[in-house]
């Protein structure tokens, strides 16, 4: 490891201090600005910054390089107080080419830092990006601190004699980008080349050309001319405690490990791939070691169908999905919800009708998950607000869920998905077990009554193969108490409205809101 960069690396210019720094990374996909914006959010979060990110996929599969359909995006939001939101505009933009620039221009600020990779602005990259003139000349960036680099040459002199080819020195550009990066927001190298070291560790040649472009971008900072300082962010005076950087996903998969740990329940996920729901399944395969045990169906109605097999014989059942894939289950959620048994539903949003925009975030399902299920069929909806919300939001979905009996929705969105923050790890003992308690055995002469129901009218959750407690399940309408079909109309107005009632009981139970900010304000919102 290159451990004279380890120590040189601090910077001999003046430094500027400020409270937050909004910057953007912006390239083909190719350009690996997902793995700079990774690096850059995981060093700012180990100097104490809070932060918070907003990655930004192609939504077509290979789009053509240099194109505008194929800028992938990384925006990172470090501040030295607690912050909520990737941030509102661009404080420095980093694009590698014409189309990632002209895609992402109009939400740097007036006077904001510009770096561009100057070797990609021939003409055959205006070409692609389908631009008449050069935006470099045509003073359209006259409102801005344009710094020119040629990122791809220095690059390739920086990596001479490791041995790689030109295409492969040419990858190396975006660790080039990233110490420059690096250096003009003070940012510590060490976490970066200790990731290089054990990404490349059976490639030491592709190890060595990283550092060596990283440290090319860091020196190129202190170097040149066009920046007279760099900028500081002091560390954040978050809540005292032990901190890691999570993703939205990611703290989803540990928060329903921990409810399943909590309440005694094998957690089991049904789920068919979707983006941006994907990435919960893709975890929780990893932790076997814990019960886990995950199923990828063949479609989002067999993936439903799983979990409330799961859920009737008493596991954890979860399912993972967005938009399409929850219109797909629709029938199944009826059926969850005619059942009256416990399960997740997680609905990571994204931009729709129909395919809509795969990779790209909104908040679109909101009617959806409220009201898109034949008849009267109301569930408890809650939403995560933060990428370590997730966790908290996780357990309390499946305690609503056990005590009430009743499929419940988690609403996540693809920001909260791939965004990430630093997130305070829990006391595991503070943790709130999750208390279920199963019908024992009937005594001799007891009729068992699966849906008689207790002070919040849920119903018992009795175990299949359990002496005495055979019942009917299924989706034809239950006679109250007795659980046999009925047909008649008055008893399935009274189940309507005892459902309904049941899902509304789950306001006793959940602590009052608390307001965040001022009490009173000067908006106003009003209908047009």
């Amino acid at each position: 490891m290159s451990t004279q960069f380890e120590v040189q690396a601090s910077s001999q210019k003046p430094v500027q201090s400020v409270s937050e720094i909004t910057v953007r990374l912006v390239g083909d996909s190719g350009d690996g600005m997902q793995l700079l914006g990774t690096q850059l959010t995981n060093t700012s979060a180990l100097s104490g910054n809070d932060v918070a990110t907003f990655p930004d996929f192609p939504a077509e599969i290979r789009a053509p390089r240099g194109t505008r359909a194929g800028v992938s995006g990384f925006q990172v939001h470090f501040s030295s107080e607690e912050i909520f939101t990737p941030g509102d505009g661009l404080d420095a933009l980093v694009a590698m080419n014409p189309a990632a620039l002209v895609t992402n221009l109009g939400d740097l600020r007036k006077q904001g830092i510009l770096i561009l990779n100057s070797d990609n602005f021939e003409a055959k990259d205006l070409k692609l990006a389908k631009l008449n003139q050069d935006p470099r000349t045509d003073g359209s960036l006259k409102d801005y601190r344009v710094i020119e680099v040629p990122m791809t040459n220095l690059t390739r002199t920086a990596v001479e004699g490791t041995g790689l080819s030109v295409k492969q020195a040419d990858q190396c550009k975006n660790f080039f980008a990233m110490g420059l990066v690096y250096w003009l927001f003070g940012r510590d190298v060490k976490p970066t080349l200790r990731f290089i070291e054990a990404k490349f560790s059976g490639k030491q040649d592709l190890a060595e050309a990283n550092r060596k472009a990283l440290q090319a971008g860091w020196s190129y900072g202190e170097t040149t001319e066009h920046f007279a300082s760099t900028f500081q962010v002091a560390p954040a005076r978050l809540e005292p405690g032990t901190y890691r950087n999570v993703m939205g996903n990611q703290a989803l998969a540990w928060g329903l490990m921990a409810a399943s740990q909590l309440s005694h329940k094998q957690l089991f996920l049904g789920s068919y791939p979707i983006t941006p729901a994907s990435d919960v399944l893709h975890e929780l395969s990893k932790y076997k070691n814990f019960g886990v045990r995950t199923f990828q169906a063949e479609d989002e109605i067999a993936a439903i169908c799983s979990i409330i097999g799961a859920a009737f014989g008493g596991a954890m059942g979860v399912t993972t999905s967005s938009g399409p894939g929850i219109a797909l289950k629709g029938e199944g959620l009826g059926l969850a919800v005619m059942l009256e048994l416990p399960l997740l539903v997680i609905n990571i949003q994204r931009g729709g009708p129909s395919t809509g925009l795969p990779t790209k975030t909104e908040q679109a399902d909101l009617l959806m998950a409220l009201y898109g299920r034949h008849g009267e069929c109301p569930m408890p909806v809650l939403a995560a607000r933060s990428p370590a919300d997730c966790f908290d939001v996780a357990i309390e979905a499946w305690r609503i869920a056990t005590r009430f009996m009743t499929p419940v929705m988690l609403l996540s969105d693809g920001y909260i998905a791939n965004g990430a923050e630093p997130w305070r790890l829990p006391n595991v003992e503070s943790l709130e077990k999750i208390e279920i308690v199963h019908p024992g055995p009937a005594e001799p002469g007891q009729t068992f009554l699966p849906y008689q129901r207790d002070a919040l009218l849920a119903r018992p959750w009795a175990l299949p193969g359990t002496k005495g407690l055979e019942h009917r399940i299924g989706g034809l309408e239950k006679e109250d108490g007795t659980g046999n079909i009925s047909y008649d109309p008055k008893n399935h107005q009274h189940m309507v409205n005892t459902r309904a009632k049941k899902v509304q009981n789950v306001a006793e139970v959940i602590a009052p809101l608390s307001v965040e900010g001022p009490e009173q304000g000067d908006l106003l919102v009003a209908e047009s």
